[in-house]
């Protein structure tokens, strides 16, 4: 019987355990039970305890909660050698795309002025900034995630394009690749939606320097991770006028300290990274699935490729 040590917060824990124990498997939850490092055979986290995972030298498969892996990859001491494997479900997927569907619809629609317009009890008439067809929006990260999201903005008459390491051909999107591309990229994108991976290339990404490439007024949206931020430089392209806004979902410290200057910023909205959140069955199956193929001798998915960094 295979051992599984489970490394996530307790009511995370108490749900996934029950139904990878009833499948089989020997379950074991990090900081509850005991255990011997060299008993466990597969890890279950999202963002363990730096030089755990080396602690356990016998552990065949490491496999992500989530899309994102730069929970274990920041840990120097991290075996790369191991395989991980990255959660993938398209109902993630689909969350992530209305949630950025959402916000770009309350920027283009001019919601919150409508809102302070209520409050203030005006009739305000007034017409959308552009049209539709000649709003521009830019996906940074062109992954499954993104491409779920052009598609659905694609469908609302959106212009959309993409940028990614590589070039990829979406349908309904205008690809960019590479470096020698991004500027490029930048100067259209009216609305710029970060999905990309956090990585060493792309920490601090969304900075000063990137926000002057975007058209003026332009909207930033980031749903990917708060390590791509520069929130003070976030703030201060605001206060200049050259951008209109942003909507954010993840912060580099999280929960976002109450000193942060960001709560209370008129043009930031904010909620506490819940755009999208793994399903917990969708979960159970993948490592079910994983730990079958490992067990069977067959082929993995989803498996991290550790230069790239995702």
């Amino acid at each position: 019987m295979s051992t599984l040590l489970i490394v996530v917060p307790p009511v995370l824990a108490d749900v996934l355990a029950p139904p990878l124990a009833k499948a089989g498997l020997t379950v074991l939850v990090h900081g509850r039970d005991s255990y011997a490092p060299d008993s466990i055979d597969y890890v279950l986290s999202f963002r363990p305890p730096p030089g755990l995972i080396r602690s356990l030298a016998k552990t065949k498969v490491v496999l992500s909660l989530g899309a994102g892996v730069d929970g274990f990859l920041t840990d120097p001491l991290f075996p790369k050698n191991i395989p991980l494997v990255r959660f993938v479900d398209p109902t993630l997927s689909q969350e992530m795309a209305q949630y950025v569907v959402m916000h770009v619809l309350i920027h283009h629609r001019r919601q919150r002025m409508f809102e302070e317009a209520q409050r203030a009890h005006q009739w305000r008439q007034i017409l959308l900034p552009r049209r539709t067809a000649e709003t521009r929006i830019g996906i940074l990260g062109l992954g499954e995630i993104g491409q779920v999201c052009a598609g659905h903005l694609g469908a609302l008459g959106f212009r959309v394009s993409g940028w990614s390491r590589t070039h990829k051909a979406v349908d309904g999107v205008t690809g960019f690749a590479g470096e020698g591309e991004r500027d490029a990229f930048l100067r259209q994108s009216d609305i710029l939606v970060c999905l990309l991976p956090l990585t060493p290339d792309t920490r601090g990404i969304l900075n000063a320097a990137l926000f002057q490439k975007l058209p003026k007024d332009a909207y930033v949206i980031n749903v990917a991770r708060g390590g791509h931020l520069v929130e003070r430089d976030l703030i201060a392209a605001i206060d200049s006028g050259h951008l209109s806004g942003a909507a954010l979902d993840v912060f580099e410290t999280e929960p976002l300290p109450q000193t942060s200057p960001l709560w209370a910023h008129p043009k930031v909205l904010l909620t506490p990274h819940v755009a999208a959140i793994s399903d917990p069955a969708a979960g159970v199956a993948s490592v079910l699935d994983t730990i079958r193929r490992v067990e069977n001798c067959e082929p993995l998915i989803n498996v991290v490729d550790m230069d790239r960094g995702y």
